[in-house]
């Protein structure tokens, strides 16, 4: 099962027909309950249970649950943080994690109680049910909703969050659809994009010095630019580690690529997902100071519609 999604918000709606909420900096999950286990999916539908044994201890009812994981550090959600455990796969490093930066499951809907489908429900009964399950524990709470939008979307600002998400109240979940009657409103500018190529680092002929990323486009990848900020340390050999069972012959770019980016690039075959942070695009169609943030493990090229 896939979950609604939000479309990207012009202005915050007001009036009572609308609820708002912190949009949280962490990973989209769908939770099914049983008595005897605990299953978490990511967007597109992969088991990722394994990388969050803390959050196990939600199993014992029978519910589906809609929320997001993230990893605080100082108080605030860290997706950097966050990317370090969805790299992780050996048993013991995700322990090692799961005890250093525990991660959170933030709730925000409930689909299932007991069997009974919740679905074709409004929103305003699904939060009202998912209050009533008393959802608080140190892995995992119900944050607040609120009725002044643009309020919270001031608030969010100056709290460094990552925006708010503003739902109608008399919406159904639409299982895997991206809706208008969710909108979302988010205050940097990081968008995801699919890795192309690689380049290593001047003087090396295996360290990682660069990224090659692109935009999905109907008629193909679209060449977006060169990043080079933030994989440093760990991240390179872990990028190079994902990135070597892709190798291929040639550019997957549907566009030119510029020469001095094309020369001595290592190319790939479109499917690694990454986050990056930039000032925006370019007249050019390049990203203007642009920064690598993480994998996303729970995206697929084919995801990445209407982002932000």
């Amino acid at each position: 099962m896939r979950p609604m999604l939000a479309s990207r918000g012009s202005h915050v709606p007001t009036g009572g027909e609308w609820t708002h909420e912190v949009k949280w900096d962490g990973v989209r999950l769908l939770a099914d309950l049983r008595f005897d286990r605990a299953r978490f999916t990511s967007r597109n539908e992969n088991d990722v249970s394994g990388g969050y044994p803390e959050l196990a201890g939600l199993a014992g009812r029978d519910l589906l649950l809609d929320g997001e994981v993230v990893v605080m550090v100082d108080g605030r959600p860290s997706f950097a943080a966050l990317a370090e455990r969805m790299h992780a796969r050996d048993p013991r490093r995700v322990a090692a994690h799961a005890r250093a930066r525990p991660a959170t499951y933030l709730v925000f809907d409930v689909l299932r109680i007991d069997g009974r489908d919740l679905t074709a429900e409004p929103l305003a009964r699904r939060r009202e049910l998912l209050g009533g399950l008393d959802l608080l524990d140190a892995h995992w709470q119900v944050p607040p909703a609120y009725d002044d939008g643009q309020m919270l979307l001031q608030a969010t600002d100056e709290q460094g969050l990552e925006g708010i998400v503003s739902k109608r109240l008399s919406s159904r979940y639409e299982v895997g659809a991206r809706s208008r009657h969710w909108l979302k409103f988010p205050h940097r500018r990081r968008v995801s994009y699919v890795v192309g190529g690689w380049r290593p680092e001047t003087g090396s002929e295996r360290r990682l010095g660069a990224l090659l990323v692109g935009e999905p486009r109907p008629d193909g990848l679209h060449y977006r630019g060169r990043v080079g900020s933030g994989i440093a340390g760990r991240v390179g050999p872990l990028l190079r580690e994902l990135l070597g069972p892709l190798e291929s012959d040639g550019s997957p770019f549907a566009d030119t690529v510029p020469r001095l980016d094309a020369v001595g690039t290592r190319w790939v075959r479109p499917i690694l997902v990454v986050d990056i942070e930039s000032l925006g695009v370019s007249a050019q169609g390049r990203l203007r100071q642009p920064s690598y943030r993480g994998v996303r493990h729970d995206l697929t090229p084919d995801d990445l519609g209407e982002q932000g």
